[in-house]
């Protein structure tokens, strides 16, 4: 068996494949990191504005925790997959190439991770504000690395 595939191997030799980034061109996106990082700031938004009962009412408070607990588990799980979605980006898709026309991509990037962190331990609607506008501007590079004008825009 083992001179078979050698013999087939000989006779059909695999070409060999180069590849810039881990996946094929084209499949990168930054939408996916703006939809998560839109998710951050709204349930920032809606855990900041949670009221808690007033009294002694436990099925009141039982419900407001309840609540307040799933508001911030989305925001911490979509902190860390907008963290994962730029990570990405920025490790498989940009070249040093592409320094040249963002000189500040790298800080660009790491202060984005920044920022995923600070809303997946926090409450801040400031550090939530400034990841949506720091995925923004990934926007802006990655199309303009990419030589489109595409807009950016928000689903809220």
């Amino acid at each position: 068996m083992k001179n078979l595939t050698s013999m087939i191997k000989e006779w059909f030799p695999a070409e060999e494949a180069y590849a810039h980034c881990d996946g094929p061109c084209g499949v990168y996106d930054p939408a996916d990191a703006r939809i998560k990082a839109e998710a951050v700031l709204s349930m920032t938004k809606k855990i900041l504005a949670l009221e808690p009962p007033a009294g002694d009412d436990a099925n009141a408070m039982a419900q407001y925790l309840n609540t307040m607990s799933r508001y911030i588990a989305i925001k911490e799980d979509q902190a860390s997959k907008t963290k994962h979605e730029l990570l990405v980006l920025w490790t498989d898709f940009f070249k040093p190439a592409h320094l040249e026309a963002y000189p500040d991509l790298h800080e660009t990037f790491w202060n984005a991770a920044k920022l995923c962190s600070a809303c997946k331990t926090g409450v801040s609607l400031e550090s939530a504000t400034a990841l949506m506008e720091a995925v923004e501007k990934i926007h802006g590079m990655f199309w303009g690395a990419k030589g489109r004008d595409v807009p950016y825009y928000t689903a809220s």
